[in-house]
């Protein structure tokens, strides 16, 4: 089996625009959550998302290729340029027949599909664009890439929910621990914070109510009501060990064990006794050929929402046993909000900058201790101690888990 590495990253978040941004954003404890300015709320109950903040499209592309390809897609193709440059790979050091894309959403191009969808009721079936199919299915974003870097290894999407870029970075980490390809541009994208996407979460209960800002996206917190709805993209570049190493890239860390399982329970509502989480960090510690003591950090999937936390904090202590009051634990949503299907490679990249920094970023804006969520939590401030293996979860609609193993890189 092949060893995978991170050798580029790329990211944009509610906190930043760039990998080193967000990470600042993250060492400053800022809080991108802030009134929703992407359309008039006065219907709605929620009033707080975690939008971008001054991210210039044109910076990245002209004005035709902003028309003709969904915001989803943009937001992903600036993440893979950033994370091409970052890593070094081109045409005289890399295959690019043997460069491939597994970049997800968890819903596409949902801001066209409302706005075609418009055009469709009020202007008839006529005037929908020819473009409307490209710029709303979920796999253009990984499509698009491929296209824009002229990568011609394997692309995919793979659309698991909230779960959908951990999963893409799983199965990204497989592939080349398998041979099948020398690097994969790894991650996931979401650009969903428009009046039907919120409309469809609020109506299900799922989004939090909360007007301060401080006090919206606080997961494990006794009062949390519900998540904050986040956009931003993120792809990493992995990378066959020794590929890397012929070229002399910078390697940012490994990893070493992925885990991914379904609950096989509900739509929606994670199994309580979090049977499914449990197995698939059980899977990825024994992928990783470690023991759950050897990890230092878990990024938690912890959205802020009453079921998802409590069934979480469960599935931890089951998969990790006594160890669990031992090993860290923080939600970075409580930074960026939940970004969906681009959550888990922001957090992958939040694990990275953990390890090579040695510092572990805390859940913020945490004030009420809830009894049923009784893990090691670091909380409000940051934590220096040394990273050298970190996990990531990611737990999305329909009972998709998946976690991941990063390490810190040693010969």
């Amino acid at each position: 089996m092949k060893r995978v590495v991170i050798t580029g990253m790329g990211l944009i978040s509610p906190i930043g625009n760039t990998v080193k941004d967000s990470w600042e954003g993250i060492k400053n404890k800022k809080c991108g959550v802030d009134n929703i300015t992407a359309f008039d709320t006065t219907n709605f109950k929620t009033k707080l998302a975690a939008e971008l903040k001054d991210f210039d499209l044109e910076a990245y592309f002209d004005t035709k290729m902003i028309k003709r390809t969904d915001r989803s897609s943009l937001l992903a193709i600036a993440c893979a340029r950033d994370a091409i440059k970052d890593s070094g790979i081109n045409k005289e050091n890399t295959d690019f027949d043997r460069l491939g894309v597994f970049v997800s959403t968890g819903i596409g191009g949902l801001t066209t599909i409302q706005e075609q969808c418009g055009v469709f009721n009020f202007k008839g079936n006529r005037r929908v664009s020819p473009l409307f199919i490209p710029m709303g299915i979920v796999n253009m974003a990984a499509g698009n890439i491929a296209i824009d870097l002229q990568a011609k290894g394997e692309s995919i999407s793979v659309v698991s929910a909230c779960a959908s870029s951990t999963h893409a970075i799983g199965e990204a980490y497989k592939t080349i621990k398998l041979g099948a390809e020398d690097a994969i541009l790894a991650g996931g994208t979401e650009a969903a914070i428009c009046e039907v996407g919120v409309a469809g979460f609020e109506n299900m209960k799922a989004l939090s109510d909360a007007t301060d800002k401080t006090r919206a996206s606080i997961p494990f917190d006794k009062e949390r009501n519900g998540f904050v709805m986040g956009e931003g993209a993120g792809v990493i570049v992995l990378e066959e060990l020794e590929h890397a190493k012929k070229r002399n890239a910078h390697i940012y860390a490994e990893i070493i064990g992925y885990g991914a399982t379904s609950d096989g329970y509900h739509i929606t509502s994670p199994d309580p006794e979090g049977k499914g989480a449990t197995r698939a960090m059980i899977r990825a510690i024994e992928d990783a050929k470690i023991s759950p003591k050897d990890i230092d950090y878990i990024n938690a999937h912890g959205t802020s929402t009453h079921l998802n936390d409590l069934t979480e904090t469960i599935a931890i202590k089951n998969a990790f046993g006594d160890v669990a009051k031992d090993v860290l634990v923080s939600s970075t949503k409580s930074y960026t909000g939940h970004l969906l299907g681009a959550a888990g490679v922001a957090e992958a990249i939040f694990c990275v900058n953990a390890i090579q920094d040695g510092i572990i970023p805390p859940t913020i804006n945490y004030k009420e201790k809830d009894e049923e969520c009784d893990l090691n939590l670091v909380t409000n401030e940051i934590l220096e101690k040394e990273v050298n293996i970190a996990m990531s979860n990611s737990l999305g609609f329909g009972g998709h888990n998946a976690s991941i193993i990063l390490k810190k890189y040693e010969e």
